[in-house]
C-alpha cells in the first residue's frame, strides 16, 4: 500500500462524502422506522444480536464495545438501559471477579427477533431498492476492504 499522500483526491473526497451521506440516511430511515414500530433504537438490536451470537458464554463489556464499535460511556448507558428492560443479565466474570459478562435473556431474544422483519424492511428501503443484486455485492465487497483495512 503506497504511504497516504497529503491531501486526498477529488474523488475520494466525493466517495467519502456519499458514504457519510449515504449511512445517515440509511440510518435514519432504520432508526424511525424501529420508532413508528414502538420499538427500540437500533443499538438495542445490535447489542443484542452480538450477545445472542455469543451464546450462553456472553461477552464482557470490552468484547460488546469492540463488537459494536461503541464508545465505552455510551455502552455503559445502553447495558444500563438492556438490563433494566430484562434483556441482559449481568453475572461476575470468573476470570477476576471484578469485571461482568452479559449474557442475553429470553426476552432479549424475543425482542431482537420482533425487531427484525422492521429493521430488515428499513435496509430493503434504504439500500436494497436501489441497487441490483451485483452492485450491492460490488459495494459489500468494496466496503469490507475499507474496513478490513480500517480494522487491522
Amino acid at each position: 500500500m503506497p504511504p497516504p499522500s497529503s491531501s486526498p483526491s477529488e474523488s475520494v473526497v466525493r466517495a467519502w462524502a456519499r458514504l457519510e451521506r449515504a449511512h445517515r440516511a440509511a440510518q435514519t430511515t432504520v432508526e424511525a422506522r424501529l420508532k413508528e414500530a414502538g420499538l427500540p433504537a437500533l443499538a438495542w438490536y445490535d447489542a443484542l444480536l452480538e450477545l445472542e451470537r455469543a451464546g450462553p458464554a456472553g461477552l464482557r463489556p470490552f468484547e460488546l464495545q469492540r463488537e459494536m464499535l461503541f464508545a465505552q460511556y455510551n455502552l455503559s448507558r445502553l447495558i444500563d438501559r438492556l438490563a433494566a428492560a430484562g434483556y441482559v443479565t449481568r453475572a461476575a466474570s470468573a476470570e477476576d471477579g471484578r469485571g461482568q459478562v452479559l449474557t442475553i435473556t429470553r426476552e432479549g431474544k424475543a425482542i431482537r427477533k420482533r425487531m427484525w422483519p422492521v429493521y430488515a424492511a428499513a435496509i430493503e428501503d434504504a439500500v436494497g431498492r436501489h441497487l441490483s443484486s451485483v452492485e450491492a455485492a460490488t459495494l459489500a465487497d468494496l466496503l469490507g476492504r475499507l474496513y478490513s483495512r480500517q480494522a487491522s
